[in-house]
């Protein structure tokens, strides 16, 4: 399983995670800052838990290029 979590409230909208994971993250047209799709939102985290393992070195280097540090991945 892998578990993505964004702090969506501390993003600055840099886009580095929509170049590097476009098929998890996008740009809301609404305020700039990024969205993680298909995610689930609790009290500002919004997470994604998917069995597709496909997805998680796109992720993981969303996890490194963001530089407020608000995306974390976890495969469990």
């Amino acid at each position: 399983m892998v578990i993505v979590t964004l702090q969506r409230d501390k993003c600055i909208g840099c886009n580095y995670c929509v170049e590097v994971a476009p098929q998890q993250f996008q740009m809301s047209k609404k305020d700039g800052k990024t969205v993680l799709l298909k995610s689930v939102n609790n009290k500002g985290f919004h997470t994604l838990k998917s069995p597709d393992y496909t997805i998680l070195e796109a992720c993981e280097q969303a996890e490194k290029v963001c530089p407020v540090h608000i995306i974390t991945v976890k495969d469990v």
